[in-house]
């Protein structure tokens, strides 16, 4: 059976929100950062998942 499309959430998957604990922590744990590391990511980037993980992955 086909996912019905009317019944979406909100939810943007392309942004990290750094009032989500989760989030930070999921970041801070794949890419071995600071907590303080991962909010200043999520600042610069405006939240934009790609973006942080793009800086991420040239860096390291």
């Amino acid at each position: 059976m086909a996912d019905d499309k009317s019944k979406q959430d909100n939810r943007d998957r392309s942004k990290v929100s750094s009032r989500e604990d989760y989030e930070v922590e999921y970041l801070m744990t794949k890419y071995d950062l600071s907590k303080n590391r991962a909010r200043e990511l999520i600042a610069k980037h405006g939240g934009s998942r790609k973006k942080i993980e793009t800086e991420l992955a040239s860096s390291g």
